[in-house]
């Protein structure tokens, strides 16, 4: 609501400083990413990031007239999506990145700036980019009263998935008497009401959620089959007489992104007897390794492809594996580019 204010403000600060000196004085307007390149919903959400380039355009013509300074630059553009922004501080690295590599000396941000949805986000952000050798400031422009909202409205979407979701849950866990299929959805119905309006960061797809749940379906199997053999393998290091382990700790950084398929995979690996997922940071995950061959697994990549192809469809899958992008060296160097423009959610 208020960045067209916040523009102005800016544009009127990078103006002064060059009208009144000789030095040259850069302006970037940029609007940070809350999705990958590779997002089934990235040509959604790159296409209203670079609309509102588009306008900011216009809005500069209009705030610096005929005549604007000589020694002003102005670039704009969007920022983050190449990786996966969850926390504020994931959003201010982003920022200080693009600052350094830049030499800006001073961010602006839009009063209303919230990239996550429904968690107020300015405030830590701001602390965040404190780590920075960097001034960051608000814009000092006027906004409406108004109470933080909880969350994004309710749709249909969202209370058919949360519904479809809770009554499928309370099944699972019932004997499947007629009363169970009565309580089952009375029940969904109440935690839909009440959690609609909270659910999501982003409105679900009606489209997109049964080829996943499809793909998912595919995926159990495959996962019990690798447990069951890490299974095996850990047996057999714990029952040879001179306990063959090779403890250590490595950094896996995924080709996923999203919150459900981030999750995902550090369970799955936490599942797999051998390894342990201990912390996801972006797309990068600290695991702890038992074994030598648990991690030969890990970087042959056979987890990380499955569930990007239950997440994002077949095309994700061919992605190289992260031994291919040049990780799983002995000294746990992460090296190699996971961006794929091209990947998109087709069957």
């Amino acid at each position: 609501m208020t960045v067209r204010n916040t523009v102005a403000y800016a544009i009127e600060q990078a103006e002064s400083a060059a009208r009144e000196g000789q030095q040259q004085v850069s302006l970037h307007l940029v609007a940070v990413a809350s999705t990958r390149a590779v997002d089934p919903d990235a040509q959604t959400e790159l296409g209203q990031a670079k609309d509102l380039l588009d306008r900011i355009e216009v809005w500069l013509d209009e705030d610096l007239g005929a005549d604007p300074p000589s020694n002003l630059d102005i670039e704009l553009g969007v920022i983050g999506a190449d990786r996966y922004l969850f926390s504020p501080g994931d959003y201010a690295d982003a920022i200080l990145a693009y600052a350094d590599e830049h030499s800006i000396e001073r961010v602006v941000l839009d009063p209303e700036f919230n990239p996550g949805g429904t968690t107020p986000m300015l405030r830590p952000l701001e602390v965040e980019l404190v780590r920075g050798d960097i001034e960051v400031e608000t814009a000092p422009v006027e906004r409406p009263a108004r109470s933080t909202a909880l969350a994004r409205a309710a749709t249909l979407p969202k209370y058919l998935a949360i519904f479809g979701a809770s009554y499928l849950f309370y099944l699972l866990l019932s004997s499947y008497k007629p009363l169970d299929f009565l309580t089952g959805a009375i029940t969904a119905t109440i935690v839909t009401a009440l959690l609609a309006p909270i659910a999501f960061s982003r409105q679900p797809s009606l489209t997109r959620i049964p080829r996943q749940v499809a793909r998912f379906a595919m995926y159990v199997p495959y996962l019990l089959k690798e447990i069951a053999i890490a299974n095996l393998e850990i047996a057999y290091v714990v029952l040879h007489p001179s306990l063959p382990i090779d403890p250590k700790m490595v950094e896996l950084e995924a080709a996923i992104w999203g919150d459900g398929a981030v999750t995902t995979l550090a369970n799955s690996i936490t599942l797999t007897p051998g390894t342990l997922t201990v912390s996801v940071s972006e797309r990068a995950f600290d695991i702890h390794s038992l074994t030598g061959s648990a991690r030969e697994d890990l970087f042959d990549g056979g987890l990380e492809r499955a569930v990007r192809f239950v997440f994002y469809g077949r095309e994700a899958a061919a992605i190289p594996s992260p031994r291919e992008r040049g990780q799983g060296d002995d000294d746990g160097t992460v090296e190699g580019d996971i961006s794929d423009p091209e990947v998109a959610d087709d069957d």
